[in-house]
C-alpha cells in the first residue's frame, strides 16, 4: 500500500491495514521532517482506501520511537518564529489526521515510546504494550515542551495528575505505571501484541460507540471540576518545588499551558501548545540544554571510536584503599569487572571493604540489586596487602597519597610486576603524567586516569595522554572507564589536566573577592543562584582545604603569571589553623550531624571573624561583579585550554565541566556561555577587571574571534 524509508504500509487480515515505522540505517525510529512526510503520505493512502477497516502501527525494531531527530530539530528552531509556528502548525495536522482516521486505531508499543513517539500513540483510539515498554515526555529536560500534541491528548486520555507528573519531571515510566494512568489500555507480551491488536480493532467494531465517543470527549474540553483541577495543579507544583532544576522555564509554563488549555477544545488547545513550543525552541536555556545533549552524544560516541581499538579489561586492580580507591573498586565490582584491592595496612583494606559494602547495601535498599547479586559483586574485590595476583591483570589503577615521590616509588614498584601488555594508570588529579612516567620502564603502558570524587555518583572520568602514553594504553583505558559506566574525556598532559586548570582561576577570583573584602556567604549565594550546585566556599569545604591548598601549589608552579598568590589566601589561613573543610567538622562552614545521618552546613561566627583579619576593610559586591569576577577567570581559562590543545574541541571543555564540576547544565558549558554573551561583550566585560591581573585577561585568539564576531558552535 505503501513504501518509504521509514514507514511501510500493509494489508493484514480482514482489511486491516499495518503501519510499521522501521527506518533504514538506523538502529531505532525517530521522527525527523522526511519520517513525518511520510506519515502524511501513509495516511493519505489510507484515508482513500475505503476497504480499510481498521489500522495497527508499530514497529519492527526493538522500541517503537525514541523521540524527535533534536540534531535536526535544532535547525527549524533557528527559523522566524512564524516559519516555526506554521511548520508545528503542519506537525500537527499530521498527527490529527491519525486521530480521525475513518476506522479503529490501535498502537502496539515496544521498547521506548518517547516524545514525538508517544505523541503518536496518543493520537490512535488504543495503546497494548509489552512489558518491557518504557513511555515518557523527556522534552521538559531539552527547555522544550511536547509539539506534536501531547499537552493536549495526554490529560484526555490519562489520569490527570499522572498526565501532569510525566510532563513536567520528563521521567520515563514503565509499562505497569502507564496501564495504571491510563495511557495504555492493556499489557501482553511481545510476541502477541500484533495478536491483540487485531482483537482490539474486531472488538471495536462490535463497540462502534465506544471508540466513537471516546474520540468526541477527546475533542472538547475536559470534564473536570474546577477545584479538582486546582489541587491538580498544586500537586504537580509541589512536585516542581521538589526540583533543583528551577533554572528550567520548561516545566513551569507546561504545567501552566495545560492548566489553560484542559478548559479548552482540542484544536484551541493545540494552538495554545504551538504557541508554547516556538516560543520555548527559541529560549536561550533550550538552546543551550539541546546544545549539551548533543555534545553528550557526540561525546559518547567519540569514546566509542577510542574504546574499540583498546583491549576488554577482564581483571582490574587499584593501588590504595582509600577513598578513591574503595570507591573505584567498588565501581569495578558494580560492573562486573573482578578487581584487586592492593593497601599497605589491614586496617586500610577493612575500611575500603566496608565503604564497597555500605555501597552495596544502597544498593539493594533501593531496589536495585538483590542480596545475593550485592554479595557476588562484594566477593569480586580481593582484597591484598601483596602483588599477588597482579601478573594476571590487564589494568591497574594507582590511588595513593597525591605525592609525587610517593606516587613515583609505588608505580615503579608494581611495574615488573605486571604482564608486558597490562596498562598502568594514574589517578592524580594535578600531577603531570609525563614526569610520573620518567619511573617507569614502560612509560608507553602510563597513563591517567582521574576519577572525580565521590566515583560512584561523578560520571567524568578524565584520561590523561603523556608525553610517551601509546594510543593502546589510551584506548584501553577508555574502554575500562566505559565499562564502569563512566563518561572518559582523552586530554593532554599539563598542571591540572583540564577540569582542574579550569576549577583554580575560579578558586583564585574566589580568594581574590575575598580579599578586597566579599561575604563568602554572599557569593556562595550568589552563584548557586546562578546556577551552580554549590558555591566555591563550600565547593573547597566538600573538596578538602588541604586538597586545594596542595593542588593550588602545584597550579601555581605550573602557571605562576596567573595562578600564583601575591597575597595570604582564606585557604592557606584555615589550612594553617587545621580547619580542613568537611572532613574536620569546619573550613568555611561548621559541619554537624543533622536528620537521618546528614551532614548539615551551619555558620561560624568565629570562622568569619578569623577571615576578616585578611581584609582591610569588608565591602558590599553587587551580585553582578561576583559572577563577572568568578565567571571570567574559569570561561577564560576553558579558552586557554582550548587554545593550548589540552582537548580538541569545545564540546570536550563544556562537558568536562558540566560532567566534573556541576556547571550549570542550561547554560551549556563555559564556551557556550561565552557565545550566548557573545565575543565582544564578553571581552569588553574581562577589560573591565583587567587591573585585577592575567586571570581576566583575554587571549589575543579571543580577541580576534570578537572582532570577527565567530563563535565556539556554530
Amino acid at each position: 500500500m505503501y513504501q518509504g524509508n521509514a514507514i511501510r504500509v500493509t494489508r493484514l487480515e480482514a482489511d486491516i491495514a499495518h503501519l510499521c515505522f522501521d527506518l533504514q540505517g538506523s538502529p531505532v525510529n525517530k521522527f525527523d521532517s522526511a519520517t513525518l512526510k511520510e506519515l502524511e503520505q501513509a495516511l493519505a493512502v489510507l484515508t482513500q482506501d475505503s476497504s480499510i477497516v481498521g489500522l495497527v502501527c508499530s514497529s519492527a525494531k526493538s522500541s517503537f520511537i525514541v523521540g524527535a531527530d533534536i540534531t535536526e530539530f535544532t535547525g527549524l528552531f533557528k527559523l522566524p518564529k512564524a516559519e516555526l509556528s506554521a511548520w508545528v502548525e503542519q506537525s500537527n495536522r499530521v498527527f490529527t489526521a491519525l486521530e480521525e482516521l475513518p476506522f479503529p486505531t490501535v498502537s502496539v508499543i515496544n521498547g521506548h515510546a518517547l516524545g514525538g513517539g508517544l505523541e503518536l500513540c496518543l493520537a490512535t483510539d488504543y495503546r497494548i504494550a509489552s512489558p518491557q515498554a518504557s513511555l515518557g515526555f523527556p522534552e521538559v529536560g531539552l527547555g522544550i515542551c511536547p509539539g506534536f500534541g501531547g499537552t493536549v491528548r495526554a490529560p484526555r486520555i490519562m489520569d490527570l495528575g499522572s498526565a501532569l507528573q510525566w510532563m513536567v519531571s520528563g521521567k520515563q515510566v514503565d509499562a505497569q505505571q502507564a496501564l495504571a494512568s491510563g495511557a495504555v489500555d492493556s499489557i501482553c507480551d511481545a510476541e502477541l501484541l500484533l495478536e491483540s491488536a487485531l482483537e482490539q480493532i474486531s472488538q471495536s467494531h462490535e463497540e462502534k460507540a465506544a471508540w466513537l465517543e471516546s474520540r468526541v470527549l477527546k475533542k472538547g474540553p475536559l470534564a473536570i471540576d474546577t477545584s479538582d483541577l486546582e489541587d491538580l495543579i498544586t500537586q504537580a507544583e509541589a512536585l516542581l518545588a521538589q526540583s533543583r532544576d528551577i533554572h528550567n522555564p520548561a516545566p513551569r509554563l507546561v504545567l501552566a499551558a495545560v492548566a489553560k488549555s484542559v478548559l479548552l477544545s482540542r484544536d484551541a488547545a493545540l494552538e495554545v501548545e504551538k504557541n508554547l513550543f516556538a516560543a520555548l525552541a527559541q529560549s536561550e536555556v533550550a538552546t543551550n540544554l539541546i546544545g549539551l545533549f548533543t555534545n553528550d552524544q557526540w561525546l559518547r560516541q567519540k569514546s566509542r571510536r577510542i574504546g574499540k581499538a583498546g583491549k576488554s579489561v577482564g581483571h582490574a586492580a587499584v593501588l590504595g584503599a582509600g577513598i578513591m580507591g574503595g570507591g573505584i573498586a567498588y565501581q569495578s565490582s558494580l560492573k562486573k569487572v573482578p578487581v584487586l584491592m592492593k593497601d599497605i595496612a589491614q586496617a586500610g583494606l577493612d575500611a575500603g571493604m566496608a565503604e564497597a559494602s555500605s555501597l552495596l547495601n544502597k544498593q539493594v535498599t533501593k531496589g536495585r540489586l538483590n542480596e545475593s547479586s550485592a554479595a557476588a559483586m562484594l566477593g569480586s574485590i580481593h582484597p591484598v596487602l601483596d602483588y599477588s595476583g597482579f601478573d594476571k591483570v590487564d589494568i591497574v589503577i594507582e590511588a595513593v597519597v597525591e605525592n609525587p615521590r610517593v606516587k613515583k616509588a609505588v608505580l615503579s614498584e608494581v611495574e615488573p610486576l605486571l604482564g608486558p601488555d597490562a596498562i598502568l594508570c594514574s589517578n592524580t588529579s594535578t600531577i603531570s603524567i609525563t614526569d610520573l612516567a620518567t619511573a617507569l620502564q614502560r612509560p608507553q603502558n602510563f597513563c591517567g586516569m582521574h576519577f572525580f570524587n565521590p566515583v560512584p555518583l561523578m560520571p567524568l572520568v578524565e584520561v590523561i595522554r603523556g608525553a610517551q602514553s601509546s594510543d593502546a594504553a589510551i584506548a584501553t583505558t577508555v574502554a575500562y572507564a566505559q565499562a564502569l559506566g563512566k563518561t572518559p574525556i582523552v586530554v593532554n598532559d599539563c598542571p591540572g589536566f583540564l577540569v582542574n586548570r579550569i576549577l583554580f582561576p575560579y578558586f583564585g577570583a574566589f580568594s581574590q573577592l575575598l580579599r578586597d573584602g566579599a561575604d563568602f556567604r554572599k557569593i556562595d549565594a550568589v552563584m548557586e543562584a546562578f546556577g551552580w550546585p554549590m558555591g566555591p566556599a563550600y565547593l573547597l569545604d566538600v573538596v578538602g582545604i588541604d586538597t586545594a591548598v596542595h593542588a593550588q601549589a602545584v597550579m601555581a608552579d605550573g602557571f605562576p603569571e596567573r595562578m600564583r598568590y601575591d597575597f595570604k589566601s582564606a585557604m592557606d589561613l584555615l589550612f594553617e589553623a587545621g580547619e580542613l573543610g568537611q572532613k574536620t567538622g569546619s573550613g568555611f562552614y561548621r559541619y554537624v550531624p543533622g536528620a537521618r545521618g546528614r551532614i548539615e552546613k551551619q555558620i561560624d561566627d568565629s570562622i568569619i571573624a578569623r577571615i576578616e583579619t585578611l581584609q582591610g576593610k569588608q565591602r558590599d559586591f553587587e551580585d553582578e561583579e561576583i559572577v563577572a569576577r568568578l565567571m571570567l577567570a574559569m570561561c577564560l581559562e576553558t579558552v586557554r585550554c582550548l587554545e593550548d590543545g589540552i582537548v580538541s574541541d569545545p564540546i570536550e571543555a563544556d562537558m568536562g565541566l558540566i560532567l566534573g564540576l556541576g556547571f550549570p547544565k542550561f547554560r551549556g558549558g563555559a564556551l557556550r556561555y561565552i557565545d550566548s554573551m557573545g565575543a565582544q561583550a564578553f571581552c569588553e566585560l574581562a577589560q573591565r577587571y583587567a587591573h585585577l591581573g592575567p586571570l581576566f585577561s583575554p587571549t589575543p585568539r579571543l580577541l580576534e574571534m570578537a572582532a570577527k564576531g565567530e563563535k565556539f558552535y556554530a
